[in-house]
């Protein structure tokens, strides 16, 4: 099965195909997934980084074709950049770029050639500090449904992108995260990074966020946000109350 390579900054990944299904995902520039069927000028596809599942509009498509063994670099902060026909565009964190040829100031992605912005160095590949000082690079990061970028982000696309950027896969889905990783116990045995799942009145995981420090948390609700931890759930004292019941704890221990 042929692999591809999304060359746009992000493409919608549905759950039909159709624009007014729910946007369940988006697939990042950079990022690999294969064709599995298509419905008229719909094509449904896997993403190879976190095997996720929708329908993608090929006329939101741009993509070429990639190399089995091709292994990105994601970008742990914006790149401006250009195409082959000279038009910009701006890459977010998250995003993967392949062959980064800092003296020339160029990447690759599929058959496609990029020019970046003069600055490009290693640095926008090397994650810098723990996995709370990366998630606190994305504070007030609005909110959006179904979001994996800094410029809108829902709460378990939020920890993916962390731990991406730390070099670390995680699951797409809180749901799935909570199945991740290793059982922490009591939040007394919490470190920061650990996964904090939260559920609804049903008892469904509905909600993640990423223990910041000794109780705090780091979530998207809203936006990306640092609210009161403790073994309840999250205290939001703006609302003198708790707006998430803490469920479990999750320590991912690598790739």
């Amino acid at each position: 099965m042929d692999t591809f390579v999304c060359c746009n900054v992000f493409v919608p990944l549905r759950s039909g195909p159709s624009h007014r299904s729910e946007m369940l995902s988006q697939v990042l520039f950079g990022e690999k997934y294969r064709i599995i069927d298509h419905v008229g000028h719909w094509y449904r596809i896997e993403t190879l980084f976190d095997n996720y599942r929708g329908w993608i509009d090929t006329d939101h498509l741009q993509h070429s074709a990639a190399g089995q063994d091709d292994t990105g670099q994601v970008l742990n902060r914006s790149l401006p950049c250009h195409r082959e026909d000279g038009t910009r565009m701006v890459l977010e964190a998250g995003c993967e770029v392949y062959d980064p040829d800092f003296e020339k100031g160029s990447f690759r992605a599929g058959n496609c050639t990029f020019s970046a912005a003069p600055d490009f160095n290693q640095s926008y590949l090397k994650a810098s500090g723990s996995l709370a000082d990366t998630a606190l690079k994305f504070i007030n990061s609005p909110y959006i449904w179904g979001g994996r970028i800094p410029s809108g982000i829902d709460c378990s696309g939020f920890v993916q992108l962390v731990y991406k950027i730390q070099g670390i896969k995680i699951p797409r889905d809180s749901r799935q995260q909570a199945e991740a990783g290793i059982s922490i116990s009591f939040l007394q045995e919490t470190l920061p990074g650990d996964l904090l799942l939260f559920d609804d009145e049903s008892g469904k995981i509905n909600h993640v966020g990423m223990l910041l420090s000794r109780g705090l948390v780091i979530h998207a609700s809203g936006r990306v946000r640092i609210d009161i931890i403790d073994a309840q759930g999250i205290y939001k004292k703006e609302k003198k109350g708790y707006s998430h019941k803490l469920r479990t704890i999750r320590r991912i221990t690598g790739e």
